[in-house]
């Protein structure tokens, strides 16, 4: 990653190969006036000339002659008050991008302009950071090597005004940076491919990141699901000959007595669909049907890092949905963990099999608050695209928690309904519940399924199947695993901690 560091002093008394300056639309005479005088009046000619306006994307470099810094590089932000933390994000992949084109390493940003238009100067600082750190991911594991790698921007510095700021500053990259590396985390666990991704692989990762954060793991293998009576989880597991596992993540950082939030996430590490076969398009980026779990996991780990004053248990049900002689069929009858026994109408309906028995399992814990994220349904991306993820549950409070925090740090969410209406069409005829209520509000009736088995608990659903995975490369995240809900987790925790 990029290292960020924070300096304080007047930017026309610094030197560095770069000075980035930051320009809002509309308030570029006055802002520059200075500096302009250093570079003897060709800000203004490009100003008049409408060669840079300060609209978001914009950008002018150019070269000085004298003073401590070699170039000065303005970056559009658009209007002020339209100014969000995804557009500031995109300010730093923006910046990283475009001095990686030019191999230029290192650079000054003034930080001072920026704000948001609903929040301040931290969260502004915090959002820039987060585009800068992320400019430069990349998953190249199974690339050769280039002789010429990419350039990458090295080093950052921070330019803020007072020296009173600089604790608060540095803090706030601090945070930035255990959350990308939360996000890069389930970023790669997305993006690993499925020979070399097992529910045993998943499983050593969650043990990896509790040795490294001090957290409490338990791991639970088929033998032991067998005993407790995981009889959804092991159903969609019987077709794969990799074994699954139930993973379960402990971090306690609020007092003794305090309940924890529980956070449940879908791993599917590769669906094919099992007897009820995916077509062949795409099939390949069924390897991303974990994301759930990449997020809860990136979000545990960046939380220790953190380390936010709240309890946290992560529940992870790691499987494979394969064909084979030894899947389970159309027409099965799963007893689920809680012994409510589900009539399997659609082999692809999987992911709310093993939350079933994950969502129960977790009431052993005694949450104050269950939410869990699956890539779940085609349905959702036909309702939202890839611009949100949707939410529902049984609780419209925390459903608004949720919300406000996806506003904020611009991973969003829009709630559908989860009215008792939607339930008549998983009632089943030889089970108690189908896995399948038809193509009409698929989203919504997964929902409804996974609903019979949160009735004790303050419960959100996130389906993340549109935006757990971009088709194409956009600011600070190219193709591949997006790593989203990690981001958004870490501001509703935050929240809950205040």
């Amino acid at each position: 990653m990029t290292k960020i560091s924070i300096k304080v002093g007047n930017r026309l008394k610094q030197k560095s190969a770069c000075l980035v300056l930051p320009a809002y639309e509309g308030r570029l005479k006055t802002a520059f006036a200075e500096i302009d005088q250093l570079l003897q009046g060709r800000l203004q000619k490009a100003f008049r000339s409408r060669e840079f306006s300060g609209k978001a994307g914009e950008t002018l470099l150019v070269h000085s002659a004298e003073g401590g810094n070699e170039r000065f590089l303005l970056v559009g932000l658009g209007a002020k008050k339209r100014a969000t933390s995804v557009s500031l994000r995109n300010l730093g992949s923006q910046i990283a991008a475009y001095l990686n084109e030019r191999h230029i390493g290192r650079c000054l940003i003034d930080v001072n302009p920026l704000s948001l238009s609903k929040g301040g100067e931290i969260e502004a600082l915090g959002a820039l950071c987060e585009g800068l750190l992320l400019a430069d991911y990349r998953f190249d594991t199974y690339l050769k090597q280039e002789e010429d790698p990419p350039s990458s921007l090295q080093a950052v510095a921070l330019l803020i005004g007072s020296s009173r700021d600089k604790a608060a500053a540095e803090a706030v990259v601090s945070e930035a940076e255990a959350i990308c590396r939360g996000i890069c985390r389930a970023r790669d666990l997305v993006n690993l491919p499925g020979n070399h991704k097992s529910p045993l692989f998943l499983a050593e990762t969650a043990e990896q990141i509790a040795r490294d954060q001090g957290l409490h793991c338990t791991l639970l293998p088929r033998a032991e699901l067998e005993k407790q009576g995981f009889g959804a989880l092991l159903g969609v597991a019987q077709g794969s000959v990799r074994e699954p596992y139930l993973i379960v993540l402990e971090y306690h950082g609020g007092t003794q007595e305090e309940r924890p939030i529980a956070l449940v996430g879908k791993g599917v590490v590769f669906d094919a669909g099992g007897i009820s076969l995916k077509p062949a398009d795409k099939m390949d980026e069924m390897k991303m049907d974990m994301a759930g779990a990449a997020a809860v996991l990136g979000t545990m780990q960046a939380v220790a890092e953190l380390k936010l004053p709240v309890n946290l248990v992560a529940v992870v049900p790691a499987v494979e949905n394969l064909p084979s002689g030894t899947a389970y069929r159309p027409g099965d009858i799963l007893t689920s963990l809680s012994g409510k026994t589900i009539e399997v109408l659609n082999t692809d309906a999987e992911g709310r099999l093993i939350l079933a028995d994950a969502l129960t399992w977790v009431g052993r814990y005694n949450p104050r608050v269950v939410i869990d994220l699956a890539t779940m349904t085609g349905a959702c991306i036909v309702a939202l695209g890839h611009h949100a993820s949707a939410v529902l549950g049984n609780h419209d409070g925390l459903a608004r928690e949720l919300i406000k925090a996806g506003e904020r740090c611009g991973e969003r969410l829009w709630q559908l309904p989860l009215w008792e209406e939607y339930s008549a069409q998983i009632k089943g005829d030889f089970g108690d519940i189908k896995n399948s209520g038809g193509r009409s509000a698929g989203t919504i009736t997964a929902a409804a399924f996974l609903k019979h088995f949160a009735e004790d608990y303050t419960w959100a659903h996130l389906d993340i199947a549109g935006t757990a995975w971009a088709d194409k490369n956009t600011p600070g995240s190219p193709r591949g695993g997006t790593g989203v809900g990690v981001r958004l987790l870490i501001e509703y925790l935050r929240g809950q901690c205040a």
